[in-house]
């Protein structure tokens, strides 16, 4: 007689506890999505859960010097042209003469 599907699911649960297998869950976006279908395609690989788990140990086993290169993530650098920062600069001091804000004041002596 088949077991039952609750019978199966407790048996696999208690199977993946016995062996500390833990899920992980990846949300990404469609170009992340892209680059691994590209990386799974180029080594012939079919299940998402391999090819990520194939990455991760591969670059443990390159360990902390050479994975940190890849792990850097690209970081934007923003740099206004001298138009661009001029423009805001008058602007800026167009809202001060507007608005100039707080006061400051010196407290009245009552001596």
């Amino acid at each position: 007689m088949a077991a039952a599907q609750k019978e199966r699911s407790a048996k696999t649960a208690a199977r993946r506890k016995t062996r500390g297998e833990e899920e992980i869950r990846l949300h990404c976006m469609a170009g992340t999505r892209q680059a691994l279908a590209d990386l799974m395609a180029w080594s012939g690989i079919e299940e998402q859960g391999e090819a990520i788990t194939l990455m991760i140990h591969r670059l443990h086993e390159l360990g902390p010097q050479k994975c940190l290169p890849m792990l850097d993530p690209p970081r934007h650098v923003i740099e206004l042209s001298q138009n661009v920062s001029l423009a805001f600069h008058r602007k800026s001091l167009l809202m001060i003469q507007k608005d100039p804000g707080d006061e400051i004041s010196a407290p009245l002596d009552d001596a």
